[in-house]
């Protein structure tokens, strides 16, 4: 039977924690493919300059000087944890073998938790509104035909709807530029933490002492114009249809944005479907052998939280 000591604790903490730290390399996260990381300092970040796209203009007498419109998007940091405990009489017993592969599987799911936020926002696009009060994916995008904003608004799409689909939705991106169409607002890094004191509540009344990490942060969307939202079939004509779509996207006044589709984005379900689309290099076209014009067009991203 083991002594429980204060050094046995501090041994068992660093055990873990290398553990912990093992498993941080297990999983391969995807979200810095779609996303922009944004580090935060406060409890919430407004993102208003995302009402305005940067641009030039001939230089005649004083700088213009663009507002930042006040959209007042708003991202607001959340707490996450996730906590394993650790029986006293597991230590006493010397029983800890089916601990370090806990602590293990805690560091691959710290690695693999961004995934989890950012890729169910592409999902959730289709009802849930971004910085102009439109769902990120729309019908309705307004944008105003001067380019100071002061003239009509023009509704733009960047969604895709087939209303006798029954499939998954799929997402042609734009990640090319600073800004990506998901933002991973980032607090407080993962950071490992016990509660192993013989006066902490859970030691003296539960006899557990308690192994965790805890992180603050949040995601919400980008510019909209970046992303494009399809529930219809994945063909060579619907994903030519989206990425002209992009590529036609204009600011306030009609300047061209210069959209650049660069990546699809599938759920596994239709990873067969995209591989065939994206990699073949002919296909049988009305009895026609044909060469495929979307070979290696775009960088396939297949997450597992879609």
């Amino acid at each position: 039977m083991a002594i429980i000591t204060p050094q046995l604790i501090k041994s068992l903490f660093t055990g873990f924690k290398s553990s912990y730290q093992g498993g941080l390399g297990m999983a391969t996260p995807q979200y810095k493919e779609v996303a922009t990381i944004i580090k935060s300092t406060t409890a919430s970040n407004t993102y208003g300059w995302l009402g305005q796209w940067p641009g030039f203009r001939e230089w005649v007498g004083d700088r213009v000087i663009k507002d930042m419109e006040a959209h007042g998007y708003q991202i607001f940091n959340k707490d996450f944890e996730s906590t394993v405990g650790v029986k006293r009489t597991d230590i006493e017993d010397d029983n800890l073998g089916i601990y370090s592969p806990m602590m293990q599987e805690m560091g691959r799911a710290t690695s693999a938790f961004p995934d989890e936020l950012v890729f169910p926002m592409l999902k959730d696009g289709f009802t849930t509104a971004c910085y102009d009060g439109q769902n990120f994916f729309d019908a309705d995008h307004p944008v105003n035909d001067q380019h100071d904003g002061q003239g009509t608004d023009i509704s733009v799409s960047n969604v895709l709807v087939d209303e006798n689909y029954a499939g998954d939705a799929w997402y042609l991106l734009d990640t090319t530029r600073a800004i990506k169409p998901i933002i991973f607002q980032e607090r407080k890094k993962p950071k490992f933490v016990a509660m192993t004191k013989e006066d902490d509540e859970d030691v003296f009344m539960r006899k557990l002492y308690r192994y965790g990490v805890d992180l603050r942060c949040n995601v919400g969307f980008g510019f909209w114009q970046m992303a494009y939202g399809v529930k219809a079939e994945l063909n060579v004509d619907t994903l030519w249809q989206a990425y002209s779509t992009m590529r036609a996207f204009k600011a306030d006044g009609g300047r061209p944005l210069g959209i650049k589709p660069n990546m699809l984005v599938i759920p596994v379900s239709m990873e067969k479907q995209a591989t065939q689309l994206l990699t073949r290099e002919l296909f049988a076209d009305d009895g026609n052998t044909v060469s495929n014009e979307l070979r290696g067009k775009f960088k396939v991203v297949i997450p597992d939280f879609l």
